[in-house]
């Protein structure tokens, strides 16, 4: 059978990762493809950066007009990430008549509309499975194995460098700043970490799932999040005392009265599998009205696992499996995206952890109650600590029952204009 031809814009960490299984692993890709997948392009911009695997000669170009304009390559891999030139990338890669594999759940989180309209329009396909969750399939689970069921909630760490930098904090009992810093040290943090540590990173993949399982349509930039930048080495001892570990968790859960979603760094129940993910790990539970609970864990990032997952992609895009797909689930068009409506964040209700600064005196408990009574917030646990005589404030922890967040919110805002509660209110939802 005649050999697949296939290219690669972008030629950075998985870029190589992908070169170095398309070329060292071609009897295993060939086996599983019905056929052989050369590898005939490789573009970037850049031909002197330093990377760990060599190409043969004439792969390397710096010309994405010789891969358009050559009617032998039929799947082309983007990976150059962020939005521009991306988007525009892709549509020339599109409109040339290509299909399109894609590990940048950016430019999807932003445009996935755009260019899934724009395929479908023109007979291509785009497939994604490592823009969420890096080797772990879980696009497949739901796009193929999942779809006898419907989904019921989606709970779910996504962001390995946020996992890493709290399971430091609390192995080691160390603060944010160390903690980032050893993440940097190993190469699991950005420089700039902000898309990781904000949530965002994490927004960005609970809104592809979430249209994937639900048909919501939603701007990631909509989705309510905190991120661990303010989650504090005592707020991870205090969450330990109450058997329970901070994890930066995203929810997406169907309710009678829509689709709940928020990102937030949240007391997990210690002994749950999500408790236990450790270091850059990531992990997504989800519920099927008939399978149940089912869990995915693994490695979310990295040059190999989400290698892994392109090459994957590759091979159905090769077999034609992912004509199909695409084609069947119609993934953002118009009908697919008005199925459901994302419920107002003030209205999603939850537990909470609060920790406060007050004075050491008494009938500051009392003040604090009164507060949480008159906007019909139940205390169902409370922790305090005595500290050293002279200390100027004590901390006061407060575990609550189920409440709307708007509900809390007010009531955090009359609590810390009260004398007694000093600044440093900390809030975290809390997961059973």
């Amino acid at each position: 059978m005649k050999p697949a031809k296939v290219a690669i814009v972008g030629f950075g960490t998985i870029g190589s990762g992908v070169v170095r299984m398309l070329l060292e692993h071609q009897d295993r890709i060939a086996r599983h493809a019905g056929r052989p997948v050369n590898l005939a392009y490789v573009v970037d911009k850049d031909p002197q950066r330093p990377r760990n695997v060599s190409l043969p000669p004439g792969l390397f170009t710096e010309d994405l007009q010789r891969v358009l304009d050559d009617p032998e390559v039929g799947v082309v891999v983007e990976l150059i990430g962020g939005l521009e030139p991306a988007r525009s990338i892709v549509l020339k890669i599109l409109e040339s008549g290509k299909d399109v594999v894609t590990a940048n759940k950016a430019l999807l989180a932003e445009h996935g509309p755009e260019l899934f309209d724009r395929a479908r329009q023109l007979g291509r396909s785009i497939a994604f499975e490592a823009a969420v969750g890096g080797g772990i399939p879980i696009i497949a689970a739901l796009d193929e194995c999942l779809t006898a069921n419907q989904v019921q909630s989606i709970h779910a760490i996504l962001n390995g460098t946020s996992n890493f930098i709290l399971s430091q904090m609390e192995e080691s009992d160390t603060d944010y700043q160390a903690a980032l810093a050893e993440a940097q040290q190993c190469g699991y943090a950005e420089a700039n970490p902000a898309m990781d540590v904000s949530g965002s990173d994490a927004a960005q993949k609970l809104a592809i799932l979430a249209h994937l399982a639900f048909g919501a349509q939603v701007n990631w930039r909509d989705v309510p999040r905190m991120g661990i930048d303010l989650v504090e080495a005592a707020d991870m001892r205090y969450a330990k005392e109450l058997g329970y570990s901070i994890k930066l968790l995203a929810v997406a859960e169907m309710v009678p009265e829509g689709l709940e979603l928020h990102v937030s760094p949240t007391l997990v129940r210690r002994g749950t599998p999500l408790a236990e993910v450790r270091g850059a790990y990531n992990a997504i539970r989800i519920v099927g009205d008939a399978v149940g609970r089912v869990f995915f864990h693994g490695l979310g990032a990295g040059q190999m696992p989400t290698a892994s997952a392109v090459v994957a992609d590759v091979i159905d895009t090769v077999l034609g499996r992912m004509a199909i797909t695409f084609r069947t689930l119609n993934l953002w068009s118009p009908e697919h995206r008005a199925r459901v409506k994302a419920r107002p964040p003030a209205e999603i209700t939850g537990r909470y952890y609060l920790r406060f600064n007050v004075d050491d005196r008494p009938g500051v408990v009392a003040e604090i109650a009164g507060i949480l009574g008159k906007y019909k917030i139940s205390i169902a646990s409370l922790l305090q600590h005595e500290t050293e005589e002279d200390a100027a404030c004590v901390p006061l922890m407060i575990m609550t029952h189920t409440a709307p967040e708007g509900a809390m919110l007010d009531a955090l805002a009359a609590i810390n204009v009260l004398a007694s509660v000093h600044p440093g209110t900390v809030r975290m939802r809390v997961r059973d």
